[in-house]
């Protein structure tokens, strides 16, 4: 098995293990605005890969098998644990993500090239870190969004 594939499976995979640790309240609460956010992201993904703004590695269903092992395995659990930790608090949820996106666009995605597992193409890493923090944004919101929903409607997902 190629170093690369064992990068892309243990990154699928060591994300998970941490999500018992979220607690079932949390999961349940978070977990609405999480696969929202990953609903668009496969879209963009979709539009990435007809604009080549990145590129996958692989040869098989090009940006979907590459971007799988990233949204499925961090980016998931990553919500989850950044909803969970900064939630209610605006500021200290987009300078978490602005941290964060930041380490993944300067510092992994250099790493994930010379790996082979993608580059950007058509896209300059500035340009990546503003989609990023949009798609955050866009993550606080679909939350807020499904907190309101909650509160109003006494359904099997009420939190408080």
């Amino acid at each position: 098995m190629k170093r690369r594939n064992i990068y892309v499976l243990l990154m699928l995979v060591l994300p998970w293990l941490s999500l018992p640790l979220v607690g079932s309240k949390a999961f349940k609460r978070f977990l609405p605005a999480t696969v929202s956010i990953m609903v668009y992201l496969i879209g963009e993904c979709m539009v990435a890969e007809k604009e080549k703004w990145w590129w996958f590695h692989f040869h098989n269903i090009p940006n979907f098998l590459g971007v799988f092992p990233l949204l499925f395995g961090p980016f998931f659990a990553g919500s989850l644990w950044i909803l969970k930790l900064t939630y209610g608090n605006f500021t200290r949820f987009f300078i978490t993500n602005l941290i964060i996106d930041s380490f993944f666009t300067y510092v992994l995605l250099d790493w994930f090239k010379k790996i082979g597992y993608m580059s950007i193409v058509k896209m300059t890493k500035l340009q990546m870190s503003i989609t990023f923090l949009i798609e955050s944004s866009l993550l606080y919101g679909f939350q807020m969004f499904f907190d309101k929903w909650a509160s109003r409607k006494k359904f099997i997902f009420r939190f408080r």
